[in-house]
């Protein structure tokens, strides 16, 4: 395997569980380099948990092809057991061994290393993840959050190559998830553990990995940088479940359309009937100023570093999210505009006709 070489490649992968009528997994295809943590997102029952399961050889493919290290582990009547794929997993369920102490479970996968590393190996994870004193408890004298953590740390104590995480923060309260996650995330690099995140959380995808793929009804819908995902969504389900967002319909004629909100910029060029994306912190409320028509401030939601204001502008409500130093408020009467381009999106081919209005707004 070169050096440009992705550490796995799944190509048109498809899996079909036993008397289904449909693929759990559609054609699915991506990459991952080495090093690289990667995110599949979707809600669910899109086949995220299901594209884990196969990477780890727990679902075998009915079509397409699966490399790993350079080497086909599916695909073309080669099937590698689970056992010979040397990865790490962090299930959904923990799946810990109940006969075993925490220290047992963590120190499972170390039986090679002498016994003074993996002792130091154990009590380094224990600290890490917040454990100390746990050690000598079976997993049923844990609580969920302790035995996610127990699960995260057998993972990652024998260093795989590559680590497949199935909601491994699901389980933690908000402040412990973030110190959990921040950790995790650190050591992946400071090891260069390759590391395959599935969770169905927007901001856990978007801050913690450096590409992802957005998945529904068992098909890839979008693969790219966080960034480049939330501002730039191929269709009306990925800026939908990426985030609070407007959609607006409207009339283009090149590099901007004519829309409720009056002549908005493109963000690429199009011509005829569009339905167009912009996130609330897209939006911006302005003083009124002669004639110009006027938006009312129907909900205001405080939220420290910014605010969120909900706006009736003719028949539509939109979201926009403001600087904290707004002050505007309820009843208030204010002009409407984007800030930013538009995003055009694509219409997939299961979407019914859109709705010109916000993400979670509703006619008046």
């Amino acid at each position: 395997m070169g050096v440009a070489d992705p550490l796995l490649r799944l190509d048109r992968a498809c899996v079909r569980y036993a008397g289904a009528a449909r693929d759990a997994v559609d054609d699915v295809s991506f990459t991952v380099a080495p090093g690289e943590i990667f995110a599949l997102l979707g809600p669910s029952g899109s086949g995220k948990t299901t594209v884990l399961r196969a990477i780890a050889g727990f679902e075998p493919l009915v079509r397409g092809s699966m490399l790993l290290r350079g080497a086909v582990v599916q695909g073309d009547g080669v099937f590698v057991p689970p056992a010979r794929r040397e990865l790490g997993f962090v299930f959904q369920d923990h799946a810990l061994f109940p006969h075993l102490t925490v220290e047992g479970n963590i120190a499972f996968g170390l039986t090679s290393l002498p016994a003074a590393e993996r002792r130091s190996r154990v009590a380094e994870l224990l600290a890490a993840l917040d454990l100390e004193g746990l050690g000598e408890r079976t997993p049923h004298e844990l609580s969920g959050g302790e035995r996610q953590r127990v699960a995260l740390a057998r993972a990652m104590a024998p260093q795989p190559s590559l680590l497949l995480m199935d909601e491994p923060f699901d389980s933690l309260d908000k402040g412990l998830r973030e110190t959990v996650r921040r950790y995790v995330h650190d050591r992946l690099k400071e090891m260069g553990t390759t590391a395959l995140l599935v969770t169905h959380d927007q901001e856990e995808a978007l801050s913690f990995a450096e590409r992802l793929g957005v998945m529904c009804a068992g098909c890839m819908e979008q693969i790219g940088r966080p960034e480049d995902l939330y501002l730039r969504p191929a269709n009306r389900f990925v800026a939908d479940f990426l985030g609070d967002t407007n959609f607006i319909e409207g009339e283009a004629g090149g590099a901007s359309a004519t829309t409720p909100l009056g002549q908005v910029r493109l963000d690429q060029t199009a011509h005829g009937p569009v339905v167009l994306s912009v996130r609330p912190e897209h939006l911006e409320l302005m003083e009124l100023h002669g004639g110009a028509a006027a938006a009312e401030v129907v909900l205001r939601e405080y939220k420290g570093h910014d605010i969120t204001l909900r706006v009736r502008f003719g028949e539509r409500l939109y979201t926009v999210i403001a600087d904290y130093r707004c002050r505007f408020d309820v009843g208030d009467r204010v002009g409407l505009r984007t800030r930013e381009t538009a995003v055009v999106l694509q219409q997939r081919v299961d979407e019914p006709g859109p709705s010109p209005q916000s993400r979670s707004g509703s006619r008046g």
